[in-house]
């Protein structure tokens, strides 16, 4: 009998693990090939995970909710079951009896990985009994290692109100080993071995002022997904020394262009021809110009990226984000830009985005302006070392230099916020790669053919 052991897919550059949503397929059950069989969920994409075989689901080695890594082996499936059940071992038995033989084999591999379960659970913990808040991975882990009820309830947190973190848990671990009780150590103790492991301060160790709600007040709580972007936003600050360059651009000739030909482009491509790919453009352009923009810094080394994706953050109909990439983005022309733009646009509202479409970005843009912010500073989003806000376009009324002197008119005009990463971009190279994008669009042709 072989077996196939399917494993989480890389899920994109910054995503280490997913949570597990539902399973779609199970025990006993034949699956095709490229057939969904589970669904994942991570702070960018819902997705479901395909099997890349065919065959029978033997085990399922997590359950929902679970927190799951990358590259580990969420599911075993049998690859040559199916082949099995159309050939008689000796020429006499049917069809029906070896699909019983299956069926009775699916059994039996359901009932001992419930007893596994079981033994388990049993052995680690119930968490309906506890008030004490528990992250998913620290729940994960005390399941993992058997770790029991009081034992977890007797580990002394370092993390926000008290709360048991990853590395507290490390702790617990480690010295179980050799001592076997947590009770042997301190607070302090305990506090500077997850120092030790961490060196480094962080904002776990921030104690969070409690917040009173009245009776009148409605308590929402966060979305998953919410969660997830709310400690991707948290984590990016604590890594990021980030800082800003502001620069407003004359978009006049930019805007008029685009009323002359946005009719006659939606009629011939079937596509409306909106601000953002040609801000995109002008944005791959200045990343052409300024490779070390294009970067993701790890430890002590500078990764320089060949490819220019450009992260395009779209707004979600519950008020979150997400962050479709436009691969080779410097590759494309006006008209495939747009129509990539739009088809992203579009399929991320409609939660259709595919995992390879939210992963391998090295620069961000996002659009402040489509909600009438005129500026904002961005967060950058990891591992990459800058991110660019688009502001709203006004009418105002400005200075114009001619060579007969100066006047005030009506011009179109709009902020650009650079956000990048200080600790390897200086304010030379932030300053210069959002001017060139400036001026790429106060230069546009107005006669310029799509």
């Amino acid at each position: 009998m072989s077996k196939f052991e399917l494993k989480l897919p890389q899920m994109g550059e910054s995503v280490a693990e997913a949570t597990l949503t539902t399973w779609l397929k199970e025990v006993g059950e034949t699956i095709e090939l490229d057939e969904a069989i589970f669904e994942i969920a991570t702070d960018k994409v819902d997705s479901e995970v395909p099997s890349e075989v065919e065959g029978v689901l033997l085990e399922k080695r997590f359950n929902v909710d679970d927190i799951i890594k990358v590259g580990e082996v969420v599911a075993v499936i049998q690859t040559d079951g199916t082949e099995e059940v159309t050939v008689a071992s000796n020429g006499t038995d049917s069809v029906d009896e070896i699909e019983d033989v299956v069926e009775d084999s699916a059994i039996a591999i359901e009932t001992e990985i419930t007893q596994v379960q079981e033994s388990v659970t049993a052995s680690a913990q119930d968490f309906s009994s506890t008030e004490r808040f528990y992250s998913p991975l620290v729940k994960n882990i005390a399941k993992e290692e058997g770790i029991s009820m009081d034992e977890l309830e007797a580990i002394i947190g370092t993390g926000k109100e008290g709360r048991v973190t990853k590395n507290d848990i490390k702790a617990f671990l480690e010295n179980r080993s050799t001592n076997g009780s947590i009770t042997s150590i301190s607070k302090e103790e305990n506090i500077a071995t997850v120092q030790t492991e961490t060196a480094k301060i962080t904002t776990e160790n921030t104690k969070a002022v409690p917040v009173a709600a009245s009776a009148d007040d409605e308590i929402i709580p966060l979305t998953r997904m919410g969660k997830l972007i709310a400690q991707h936003m948290v984590d990016s600050i604590s890594t990021s020394a980030h800082v800003q360059s502001f620069v407003e651009v004359d978009v006049t000739n930019l805007v008029n262009w685009r009323n002359k030909f946005k009719k006659a482009f939606e009629e011939r491509e079937g596509e409306k021809l909106t601000f953002t790919p040609i801000f995109m453009e002008a944005v791959a352009t200045a990343l052409k110009k300024y490779p070390l923009m294009n970067i993701s810094l790890d430890g002590d080394k500078v990764i320089k990226k060949k490819n220019i994706n450009i992260g395009m953050a779209a707004a979600l109909p519950d008020g979150n984000l997400i962050v479709p990439v436009i691969k080779n983005a410097d590759q494309l022309n006006l008209v495939g830009m747009a129509k990539t733009v739009n088809d992203l646009a579009n399929r991320s509202r409609n939660n259709q985005l595919k995992p390879d479409e939210v992963k391998d970005g090295t620069y961000t843009v996002t659009n402040v302006g489509s909600f009438g912010s005129v500026f904002g500073t961005p967060i950058i989003n990891q591992p990459q070392v800058g991110i660019l806000a688009l502001g709203a376009i006004r009418k105002i009324p400005s200075v114009i230099e001619t060579d007969q002197g100066e006047y005030i008119g009506i011009r179109s005009k709009m902020f650009l916020s650079h956000s990048y990463d200080h600790r390897v971009v200086n304010g030379a190279l932030g300053g210069m790669f959002v001017k060139t994008v400036a001026d790429y669009l106060e230069a546009w042709d107005i006669n310029r053919e799509i």
